[in-house]
């Protein structure tokens, strides 16, 4: 075949694609009406999470599985508005890391409401001002993100769902020069995580904390003395010429996301729990509580402890291991936990990113 003969073929393809894209749109307006009737939501994290990791085990290529579940990211994105509007909290303005990890989670077809802090995410959630919510909890550099487990210690929302995001900083400026720079802005996490760059390269430039790296960028975009430390995304968004790319001290800069909502994801077969709890004051307390995990084989991902802000030298420890709270063997396990415990809260059961 000649190169005519393999363009016709790809139209040929390409024609077959949009039949059958349109066939599963047909599928999800008739799974819609029938969502609406049994007031179901149109967002099942884990039938979407099942579709996605289905798929990637039947890939054979050329396609990477990166390829593969970004197109099907935005197929499932624009079949589930077809469902149902699915509106999604924020940290803003547009363009911040969080608005960024939330359309590679719900697509373009996603309804998006900007809150002014990772707190208010959380109110615009219980309040019914969006469905779902995106908030950042942890950064493989600078650790946890506080503000997030103090929310989760406090709210009656759960967990529904994580996600993962590498974290490219840029130095967005209007100066053409480094010399030109004046101060440094951007969300505390971004300049933490640029902090060894900023010493070698802008040592003398005084640095100034903002609520979100977009923030930072938008206030760049109307003074030429300003530099914002922030994504190439909100650069290309706010006008903002990019002076430095991938700044950020460490190249394996990753931060990890939380899908908050009401929602009770059932098990998708490959599931993670996040619980809280507070120990008794007696010596050997923690081992005793985390002794079942150890026994039945579950495997901890995360363990943290935070100040409850109620009592002096009060605290909880903040657990996420994996598996699915439905499953006997971790309902097993929860039961004995509860029982070793002051208190015990479970934050959700979700597919793992």
């Amino acid at each position: 075949m000649d190169l005519g003969d393999w363009r016709s073929r790809i139209s040929e393809l390409d024609n077959q694609i949009l039949n059958l894209l349109n066939q599963r749109a047909e599928a999800a307006l008739r799974i819609g009406d029938l969502k609406r009737r049994q007031d179901a939501p149109s967002y099942v994290p884990e039938r979407e999470a099942a579709i996605l990791n289905r798929l990637v085990a039947a890939n054979r290529g050329p396609l990477s599985a990166a390829t593969l579940q970004a197109i099907w990211r935005e197929i499932l994105s624009g079949c589930r508005a077809l469902e149902g509007p699915v509106t999604v909290a924020y940290l803003a303005p547009p363009a911040t890391f969080t608005h960024q990890a939330a359309r590679e989670r719900f697509g373009e077809a996603a309804a998006y409401h900007p809150s002014r802090s990772i707190a208010e995410i959380f109110e615009d959630v219980e309040r019914g001002r969006a469905q779902l919510g995106v908030v950042p909890v942890e950064n493989s550099i600078e650790g946890a993100v506080n503000v997030t487990l103090d929310r989760l210690l406090e709210s009656d929302l759960t967990i529904c769902g994580e996600l993962t995001l590498e974290i490219g900083q840029y130095l967005l400026s209007r100066a053409t020069e480094l010399r030109e720079v004046k101060r440094v802005l951007s969300h505390p996490q971004g300049l933490a995580q640029c902090r060894g760059w900023l010493a070698a390269n802008l040592p003398d430039v005084p640095v100034e904390e903002t609520n979100s790296t977009a923030g930072a960028a938008e206030l760049a975009a109307g003074d030429a003395t300003l530099a914002a430390i922030a994504s190439e995304m909100a650069g290309q968004l706010y006008g903002v010429p990019v002076l430095r790319a991938r700044i950020e001290d460490n190249r394996q800069n990753t931060t990890r996301f939380l899908v908050i909502g009401r929602q009770q994801p059932a098990p998708s077969g490959r599931d993670k729990t996040s619980i809280l709890f507070a120990m008794p004051n007696q010596p050997g307390a923690l081992y005793r509580i985390l002794e079942p995990f150890a026994r039945i084989g579950l495997n901890l991902t995360k363990i943290e402890s935070r100040p409850t802000k109620r009592e002096r030298w009060d605290f909880v420890m903040f657990v996420d291991f994996e598996g699915h709270r439905e499953i006997p063997i971790v309902a097993g396990a929860l039961s004995e936990i509860a029982e070793r415990t002051r208190y015990l809260k479970i934050l959700g059961s979700y597919p793992a990113a």
